[in-house]
């Protein structure tokens, strides 16, 4: 026996899909009709080694147990479109036999990230995630597959119209879930908050003092504090609410300080926690939703992610504002408000601003609102200037607007 050639009856034991079969059949036919006898399928091997180092588009359709992977080559052509198993080692088994990725496109969902980290850091790609909404509707057809949503992915990152997200580093993906979980806690509190008033005016309580002060906790704890209390059963369930509230009020605690013992080296951290009326809270919470503020072209850009902007009502001659956009992180936009509440109170500057406001007589929440977009639009430049100082003592390069590749974290905007 010689040694193996390619066009070899051994090759045959290769696993290939039904597509790759087809086009290797017709090929060999080809070269045979032509003349080329036994070059034929040497012919073939170069031919498709040629073709495995062609650069190609790449559009990726998440699902938890699946992958439906799209290559397309520069000029539009499909070259493959099937599904695979949820590992970045399919994938890449899937696409290198047809080309250099030069693009992949990914829609953002809960796994995509992950899988696009693994995808840069082991196989060296450079992947864009695609905001859900837009792709939807770009789409403008009644049905839906995964055949065809991954061939649109690679069909826009192929003309360069993938609308990308910014794909964040896995330290500010975990920032987030801290943030969520605390947040969560928060949400199930104010609930318990509520059940406890409600029970309160469902006996018609009359509460001598302010709500959760000192001594109202005092008086609703103590059944002999009021002149009317508590049937057994109100009692009762009082009782459960606040049990509840206290272990409840452990939990965040104890969610806080794992905050803070990861966030404990972040220096962006710190300087939003010594900024004015910022406490630990607010600068996690600004640490998590915009991560790394050097994504952004300018301040009016940072307001309007963070949902600070007055959305656009004019037609013809009408000009006129309606309300904020309703985009972006709400519960970064809630942050912000409560922090203009407190700028608004403390801060000298935002103090006269607020009586400017109040005596031509603005609406208080449009005075919060135009003091949250302000603080955000005037803290754009002197945050930027100081993460990429950091980054540049940290020997790190300094991101620009773009995706994220195996060089580096890179923002694509928002």
């Amino acid at each position: 026996m010689g040694a193996y050639q390619p066009g070899d009856a051994r090759r045959a034991h290769t696993p290939i899909d039904g597509d790759e079969k087809e086009t290797r059949c017709s090929q060999e036919l080809t070269c045979n009709e032509l003349g080329g006898g036994a070059a034929g399928p040497r012919f073939l091997f170069q031919e498709q080694r040629a073709m495995s180092t062609l650069p190609v588009f790449v559009g990726l359709d998440y699902h938890h147990s699946s992958i439906q992977v799209c290559v397309m080559d520069a000029a539009g052509r499909v070259l493959a479109n099937a599904a695979c198993l949820n590992r970045w080692q399919s994938v890449v088994a899937c696409v290198h036999p047809r080309g250099i990725p030069r693009r992949v496109a990914i829609e953002a969902c809960t796994g995509s990230m992950s899988l696009a980290q693994e995808l840069v850091d082991h196989a060296g790609w450079s992947v864009d995630l695609a905001h859900t909404t837009y792709v939807a509707r770009m789409k403008r057809q009644p049905d839906k597959t995964d055949y065809s949503d991954a061939r649109m992915l690679a069909d826009l990152v192929r003309v360069g119209y993938l609308p990308r997200v910014w794909l964040p580093p896995s330290y500010i993906r975990d920032l987030r879930r801290l943030v969520s979980l605390r947040n969560s806690v928060v949400v199930e509190r104010r609930n318990l908050k509520l059940r406890l008033a409600g029970l309160l005016r469902d006996h018609r309580l009359q509460e001598p003092f302010p709500r959760w002060s000192k001594r109202w906790l005092a008086w609703i704890k103590d059944p002999q504090a009021s002149c009317d209390p508590l049937p057994p059963i109100g009692r009762f369930i009082a009782s459960e609410l606040f049990d509840h509230l206290t272990r409840i009020a452990d939990r965040i605690r104890h969610v806080e300080e794992q905050m803070a013992r990861f966030t404990a080296t972040d220096p962006v951290v710190a300087y939003l926690d010594s900024l004015k009326a910022t406490g630990p809270v607010t600068a996690w919470i600004l640490r998590a939703a915009i991560g790394d503020v050097t994504r952004f072209k300018n301040g009016r850009q940072l307001a309007h992610y963070c949902g600070l902007t007055p959305a656009n009502a004019s037609s013809g001659q009408r000009i006129a504002d309606a309300g904020l956009v309703d985009s972006g992180n709400r519960l970064l936009r809630a942050t912000l408000m409560e922090l203009a509440h407190r700028l608004g109170r403390s801060h000298p500057r935002w103090i006269a601003f607020k009586q400017q406001m109040l005596a031509r007589g603005k609406p208080r929440n449009v005075i919060t609102a135009a003091i949250a977009n302000r603080h955000m639009r005037g803290l754009y430049w002197p945050w930027k200037q100081f993460q990429i100082a950091q980054d540049q003592r940290n020997h790190q390069p300094v991101v620009a607007a773009g995706s994220f590749d195996s060089s580096g974290e890179v923002s694509s905007g928002w």
